[in-house]
């Protein structure tokens, strides 16, 4: 039987309390809304909610493919919600944010992997909060170009997309994903519309090597990437992918400056770094 590791001292988070947290919670509820800092099991969802931020997810909490790090349920997803984008708007405009990360889970299951969705978001709250930065967090859509061009014609900030993991992992942490896939959708929205800013994520712990991250620096570069964030892998369950080990805070901080000298615009290094992990500050 697989048994989950202690965490070090300094992966510890206080639990969430506190009225605005709980204030946040009500209001996800009240709106029937769905948030990665719930189904994903975020640690700093106690944070987050405090300050009155929170990351919406988009079509439903299944998701269709089943990756080994990954808290959210797998199966059978349920029909799109055409009345969700405005809701996400309305939750937005209560918390009255001026920068929201908007995420989903796959959704292999539609013609255009969501992409339509995202943009009658981002369009939505737009209408209702102008001033408002859209960075939304997509999937892959299989590589298609018309679903990045659909999200990119959309009144987005930020097109940010996940790579995860170095390319020899991928089997084993994204299955159904492909790293030079990966690649390509955040090299077609830099293309065709230069004035959005790029930006991914990688888990570390996974079993990565030095040399191997470095090269994907390397590789998020040549694709336009701006914008870097890394973070330690958290196993949410025994059921998960095992932590292969514990980076410490000096080694993200050297991860940083060695990200740094490859040219990103802004990197985010820490163990409890997650994309949307104070994303408003990520924009230089």
């Amino acid at each position: 039987m697989s048994v989950v590791r202690r965490h070090p001292e300094w992966i510890k988070v206080k639990a969430p309390s506190g009225q605005t947290f709980f204030e946040t919670k009500r209001l996800v509820s009240d709106l029937r809304l769905h948030t990665v800092c719930e189904e994903a099991h975020c640690p700093n969802v106690g944070e987050c909610w405090g300050h009155r931020t929170a990351t919406f997810m988009l079509l439903g909490d299944v998701c269709t493919r089943n990756c080994g790090f990954c808290a959210v349920r797998h199966g059978r997803p349920q029909a799109v919600d055409p009345r969700e984008p405005e809701r996400v708007a309305e939750g937005v405009t209560r918390l009255g944010l001026r920068h929201v990360v908007v995420t989903s889970v796959d959704r292999d299951d539609l013609p255009d992997g969501g992409a339509g969705h995202f943009a009658r978001t981002a369009q939505a709250i737009k209408a209702r909060r102008p001033d408002c930065r859209v960075e939304v967090l997509v999937p892959d859509f299989k590589g298609d170009p018309s679903a990045v061009q659909t999200v990119v014609d959309a009144p987005i900030d930020i097109f940010n997309h996940n790579t995860e993991s170095v390319p020899r992992l991928y089997k084993r942490v994204r299955p159904g994903a492909q790293y030079e896939r990966s690649l390509a959708l955040l090299r077609q929205a830099k293309e065709r519309r230069p004035d959005v800013l790029t930006k991914t994520g990688l888990m570390l712990g996974l079993g990565e090597e030095s040399d191997e991250v470095q090269a994907v620096f390397g590789d998020l570069q040549s694709a336009g990437c701006d914008i870097l964030t890394l973070g330690q892998y958290l196993r949410p369950s025994a059921a998960h992918l095992p932590v292969e080990r514990y980076l410490t805070p000096a080694e993200f901080t050297a991860l940083r400056q060695d990200a740094l000298r490859f040219g990103f615009r802004h990197v985010e290094s820490g163990p409890l770094v997650r994309s949307s992990y104070h994303a408003w500050s990520h924009v230089p």
